[in-house]
């Protein structure tokens, strides 16, 4: 994937992100628009794996029945389309685990289902549909969020459609917020001795460009898409998890440790994976 490509991933479209994350990023992007290190990333997010060739993806339910639990990994960062069914150069696809999900659900040989996250969150554009499908299929089989680590926002999103959530004692939850990067790279340009004439029909057609300043208008516009989307969030984790809309909006986005989240609410236990996944088996009676 080349820069521009991932530039347009990270930047001026709303992100369900962990805020460390987001830095992270941003540091990169702006080291030479990421010459130096955006490669590596970019390389990871490309690849030329056998996991993305129709051949594979027909071979692979995109998930392991250990013991009658199928295993569905949620790491690393989230894309709304990835092609594969399991977790690729550092990213998950909602398409993947949609279908591994579903596919899940109605496999025989499956009693459970444990989503195994360890993930900082991604994109908003596929995430809530792919949480619905989650919520709506509790009651079919057990389906517990394990954690190895965190589930912070778009992740934690996730994790909040299981009927439970473990985290181990180091690990965290929350990052209940959504988070937008407008990139202006208007002065870069006119350093460099460019000159960029955009033509639009429609005032606002442009509006969010980086390459000019970000005007008045076009930040209300953004901070309103940011506010409308972070509402959803909020409601969606209250429904998920049975807690109120206050309780969430009050955490204000935060990231929390394994015992403090049990303490909100926000998950259900503090517990190695080793032991969350022998209760699920017990649960599912497998």
């Amino acid at each position: 994937m080349n820069l521009p490509h991932l530039a347009q991933r990270l930047f001026n479209t709303p992100l369900a992100l962990h805020p460390q994350k987001a830095e992270v990023v941003m540091a990169a992007m702006m080291d030479r628009f990421g010459i130096t290190r955006i490669n590596t990333l970019a390389s990871d997010w490309l690849g030329d794996d056998e996991s993305f060739t129709r051949k594979a993806r027909k071979q692979d339910a995109g998930y392991d029945v250990v013991g009658g639990i199928a295993v569905i990994p949620v790491q690393g960062t989230l894309v709304q389309k990835l092609g594969s069914l399991r977790p690729y150069s550092g990213m998950t696809g909602y398409d993947g685990i949609r279908q591994s999900f579903l596919t899940a659900i109605s496999d025989p040989e499956v009693s459970g289902i444990c989503l195994d996250i360890d993930s900082p969150g991604g994109e908003v554009a596929g995430c809530f549909d792919l949480v619905d499908e989650i919520y709506h299929a509790r009651g079919s089989k057990p389906i517990h969020a394990i954690l190895t680590e965190n589930a912070y926002s778009a992740a934690y999103a996730i994790a909040s459609a299981a009927d439970r959530i473990h985290v181990p004692r180091t690990g965290g939850v929350g990052s209940v917020g959504v988070i937008v990067i407008h990139c202006d790279w208007s002065q870069r340009i006119k350093e460099d001795g460019l000159a960029v004439t955009i033509i639009t029909y429609g005032d606002r057609k442009a509006e969010s460009n980086p390459y000019v300043k970000l005007s008045d208008q076009a930040r209300a516009a953004i901070q309103d898409d940011v506010d409308a989307m972070g509402r959803l969030f909020v409601s969606t984790v209250a429904r998920n998890r049975g807690i109120t809309e206050k309780t969430i909006r009050n955490t204000q986005a935060a990231c929390f440790l394994a015992a403090d989240g049990v303490k909100l609410g926000l998950a259900d236990a503090v517990m190695t994976p080793d032991a969350a996944f022998r209760k699920l088996i017990n649960e599912a009676g497998a």
